[in-house]
């Protein structure tokens, strides 16, 4: 919990509880919806409003301690890992979403062919598939 408190001061965010809760919760569970992030604050904390879930995670995005993944055809999901362009895996089937690091040490997607005069920061790759839990049920 220290360590959410630090991050939301270095970012200028008050420490509140809504925000300590949707950090834990996608600590917890990273790749998560709207949906899930509510129900997982919930747990702990009944009484917090969808509204409030909205609005701490555009704040916790805004400052760049979220991010914010939508891949083609699925709904908004959010996670901790900021800052080093990593990319990620969906399942076809079930919608599981995994973190795929650069395939070398850098991140050579960075380096566009031809980037038309555009400072490029980051670059967003998605890997499509069947996860291991799915295709083992279609071979079953």
């Amino acid at each position: 919990m220290a360590e959410f408190e630090a991050q939301l001061r270095s970012v200028s965010l008050r420490v509140t509880r809504p925000r300590l809760a949707v950090l834990t919760a996608l600590r917890d569970q990273p790749h998560v919806d709207t949906d899930k992030v509510i129900a997982l604050v919930r747990v702990d904390h009944p009484t917090v409003s969808h509204q409030t879930v909205y609005d701490v995670l555009r704040a916790l995005t805004g400052a760049g301690l979220v991010r914010r993944i939508q891949p083609a055809g699925t709904t908004a999901r959010y996670e901790l890992r900021v800052g080093d362009n990593h990319h990620h895996i969906v399942c076809r089937s079930c919608g599981a979403i995994a973190d795929v690091d650069c395939a070398v040490g850098h991140s050579p997607c960075l380096t566009a062919s031809d980037d038309h005069g555009f400072v490029v920061d980051e670059a967003e790759v998605v890997y499509w598939g069947t996860c291991p839990g799915c295709a083992a049920e279609r071979t079953t």
